[in-house]
């Protein structure tokens, strides 16, 4: 009789023992499917049991009636920041039930960055499946003022978008025909601005949206300036381009491509820095300044010290703001600026050589 006694509570501790660890994971995959494999064994056990423990809360939305709200998943956040900041929204009810949902499922490794709009009415894994999927979400691509094609290639990798590098420079190589029949390369049609794109976009894709706000943004009372000027657009956009470079103080764009246009009319050499800053640049240091008196003579169809009219091409992707104050520049008699010696960024103008030599800093 003691031995049958025994041998039952021997069997009903295993029992105890056994089934929770062949039940909870049962149940676990029942619900929310297989777990990740790259988790061990006794991880699998854990996260099974968290996530039956958090069944309710994993399933209902924090809010029903929530109103929806734009989320912006950052490059390089980690789950438990990502949970943090849904949590602190009133996006979910529980930054650790999202974390046991994510590790279980396998969902922590896929988070894609971009711009969401949720709701608290969604459930925890409403959210996370929107985070995988690549449809769901838009990505804020910024290109900024002064930009060299390949900078804005060099901020592919970490801006969420599919598109190598090397894909982006490809494709910018083809020349946009229907703006500029003598345009080699897209370089200075891809207008800076922030747009908003969508993460599978391709390079060719790319190209002719950044290319299509150009031709947008390219009004026609910009155009008859540029006329007016004496100027075709592609002229036009190559001294827009330098003048983006020039300027500092955005105010001085227009004094500062009154210069240029009165030495272009005149037929005098350009003898802008930022041309030879083009023709010396690298992936290490695109534009080099200061510049040297030997880098001046550096023998490149972009040297305009060396060099009279304009250079073969754009030298950046300049603001709107430049091209319109090639289009509408001040009306001067200046020829030669420098800056200012106080550090402000803005510059003395002139008239003659000796004034501009005159401006010098000692």
């Amino acid at each position: 009789m003691k031995k049958t006694l025994s041998l039952l509570a021997i069997l009903t501790l295993l029992l105890v023992i056994i089934v929770p660890i062949v039940l909870v994971p049962a149940l676990a995959a029942h619900h929310y499917g297989a777990p990740n494999p790259q988790l061990s064994l006794s991880q699998r056990y854990q996260y099974a049991a968290k996530i039956l423990w958090y069944d309710a809360t994993i399933q209902m939305p924090a809010d029903p009636f929530g109103a929806e709200q734009a989320f912006t998943l950052e490059n390089g956040a980690s789950p438990y920041e990502i949970a943090a900041q849904l949590e602190e929204h009133g996006l979910i009810s529980s930054a650790d039930a999202f974390i046991t949902y994510l590790v279980y499922t396998g969902m922590d490794t896929h988070l894609l960055p971009g711009d969401y709009r949720l709701s608290p009415a969604y459930t925890i894994p409403n959210i996370a499946g929107l985070f995988q999927d690549t449809r769901a979400s838009q990505i804020a691509f910024a290109i900024i003022p002064g930009w060299r094609i390949e900078e804005i290639a060099a901020s592919l990798p970490t801006s969420g978008l599919a598109i190598t590098p090397e894909e982006f420079l490809k494709a910018a190589q083809t020349p946009p025909t229907a703006l500029a029949p003598e345009a080699q390369t897209h370089e200075g049609f891809l207008l800076p601005d922030t747009y908003s794109l969508s993460r599978t976009l391709t390079a060719d894709e790319l190209i002719a949206l950044l290319t299509a706000n150009f031709g947008a943004k390219l009004t026609p009372e910009i155009r008859a300036g540029f006329a007016a000027q004496g100027l075709t657009l592609y002229q036009a956009l190559i001294l827009a381009s330098i003048v983006e470079r020039e300027a500092i103080i955005p105010d001085e764009r227009p004094m500062i491509a009154s210069v240029y246009l009165n030495r272009f009319i005149i037929g005098q050499k350009l003898e802008a820095d930022p041309t030879v800053q083009y023709a010396l640049g690298t992936p290490e240091n695109w534009w080099k300044s200061p510049l040297s008196y030997t880098d001046l003579e550096v023998n490149s169809p972009y040297n305009t010290y060396l060099y009279s009219g304009l250079p073969p091409t754009p030298i950046c992707n300049p603001s709107r703001g430049s091209l319109e104050a090639v289009a509408f520049p001040a009306q001067t008699t200046y020829y030669y600026f420098r800056a200012k010696c106080d550090g402000s960024g803005l510059h003395n103008f002139s008239e003659t050589f000796d004034e501009h030599l005159a401006n010098g800093c000692e």
